[in-house]
């Protein structure tokens, strides 16, 4: 394998291909910050693109966009509390509160390295363990999906802050809303109400958006209608040069919570289509759970942040473990650099390492150097993005909104989208000022459509007969920790 690796180091090593790399990192940075254009609606656009190229250069350069456009979105949440993807509304929860304290400067350095160590680590995990994973996967049926997803939900409720029971409320709000549109098994319609535009469901990207970062700029914006520009938003806006500075002793501090989120991240990234929102939240509670000052977290504390990012960046190189080790994409960027490798001709699946081992050891390889070119990018762009703290929020607010109107409108051009979103910006503050999570609704929302289809699955697979756990230990763990953490979780309540 080390052999292989180095051979495959020799053929990344190239000008060209550095300057793929180099390109796509960027552009996903650039258009991670853009509510609502992450590194998904990227990497859609830019497949075709890469028909012409090299397969190595065009692999090497979605990837590349993928790791940027999931730290990008990092920024706006932790400048303007304004998250324009689920996975990024864990990072603002202690993000936005350290920059109102004038060091946003140093919570996006936090976000970056996190991001980055978090990334090298999957990819080390996605190296040494693509083949061995097949044999754990296969493993994993409706039954098992089932149960994880009721454990995620669990977790997740945990974070709605002191009351389980509002937290729970809202995740199975999101998972009833996304039911609406075709059934997933006999295509019949549900809650359409004859819209042909609900067909497909309500649009993820415009109630993430809405509920979120509108629901938030909103507010923020009601905020200084009321007060004006307050003392605590020209702290944060002047910061302090020695406040913002981020010792490497300071940083490795936290590598307990790092190794952690990373490893959790991975482990996600690697179970096909939870995704990166529930990694990111569910390393969120871990590290708040193992934290000797757990009542800090949501109020600037740099750990907050640590664990979001080093776990939803994790699932960037984990998710392509399925890919290679199965064929099956670990979430929907995955499924798109399928199409890229297919349009070069290279088939996913266990035949890959075999067929096209040079290729493959050669994007390894790529994908360990995107990481420090990811590095070196992402420090040049915090000295740009800190000067957007400086800026006065009234000034600032408005072009966000904006921002997210263009980011629902541009992927699909309807202003039905529009409409979604603005409509759950409604409900997002009203949600805001009754004390349900807005983001346990959106979580809700992201895993309803797999868990009906895994639960459906499973009913149908076993006839309904719930005995059929029992024959699972997989499934009997992650209900008995279920249990265990809403007993837990009411208890304290």
């Amino acid at each position: 394998m080390l052999e292989q690796l180095l051979t495959g180091f020799d053929a990344a090593l190239t000008f060209g291909n550095l300057a793929f790399i180099a390109a796509g990192v960027a552009l996903g940075i650039v258009i991670g910050v853009i509510p609502g254009l992450g590194s998904v609606t990227a990497l859609a656009v830019l497949v075709p693109v890469t028909f012409y190229m090299q397969p190595l250069a065009a692999i090497a350069f979605l990837v590349g966009v993928n790791k940027g456009g999931t730290s990008g979105g990092a920024v706006p949440a932790i400048l303007l509390n304004a998250p324009g993807t689920p996975e990024a509304a864990a990072t603002a929860l202690d993000g936005h509160p350290l920059a109102r304290k004038g060091q946003a400067e140093k919570a996006m350095k936090f976000a970056l390295f996190s991001s980055v160590t978090g990334d090298t680590f999957s990819d080390i995990v996605l190296i040494l363990v693509a083949a061995p994973f097949a044999v754990v996967a296969l493993q994993f049926g409706p039954l098992e999906f089932t149960a994880v997803l009721l454990f995620a939900f669990a977790l997740l409720s945990g974070l709605a802050g002191s009351s389980p029971l509002k937290g729970l409320t809202a995740i199975f709000l999101g998972v009833f809303l996304s039911t609406i549109g075709l059934d997933p098994i006999d295509s019949t319609t549900r809650m359409t109400f004859g819209q042909v535009q609900l067909f497909d469901g309500l649009p993820l990207a415009a109630i993430a958006i809405g509920a979120l970062a509108l629901a938030s700029v909103t507010e923020q914006l009601f905020g200084l209608w009321r007060e004006g520009e307050t003392a605590t938003d020209r702290a944060a806006a002047r910061g302090d040069r020695a406040a913002n500075r981020l010792p490497f002793r300071t940083f490795f501090g936290y590598r307990k919570t790092l190794l952690r989120s990373a490893f959790l991240g991975s482990v996600v990234g690697m179970l096909p289509g939870l995704g990166v929102s529930l990694a990111a939240f569910l390393s969120y509670g871990a590290a708040r759970r193992a934290s000797s000052d757990p009542d800090s977290f949501g109020r600037g504390n740099p750990e907050g942040i640590v664990a979001t990012e080093a776990a939803n960046s994790a699932v960037v190189g984990a998710n392509l473990v399925p890919t290679i080790a199965l064929g099956i994409p670990g979430n929907i960027a995955a499924a798109l650099l399928i199409g890229a490798f297919m349009i070069h001709g290279v088939v996913p699946g266990p035949f890959m390492m075999t067929m096209h081992g040079e290729l493959i050891y050669a994007l390894f390889a790529s994908m360990l150097i995107a990481n420090v070119v990811h590095l070196a990018i992402g420090t040049v762009g915090i000295r740009l993005w800190a000067h957007v703290a400086r800026v006065p929020r009234g000034v600032i607010l408005p072009l966000v909104i904006v921002l997210c109107i263009a980011g629902v409108y541009l992927p699909t051009q309807s202003m039905f989208d529009i409409g979604v979103m603005l409509a759950f910006a409604g409900v997002g503050l009203v949600m805001r000022r009754t004390g349900f999570s807005v983001v346990c609704l959106v979580i809700g929302f992201l895993l309803g459509g797999m868990f009906e289809t895994s639960l459906r699955q499973a009913l149908l697979l076993y006839k309904s007969n719930m005995t059929a756990v029992l024959q699972s230990p997989i499934a009997l763990i992650f209900l008995a920790l279920t249990l265990f953490i809403l007993v837990r979780a009411f208890r304290r309540g």
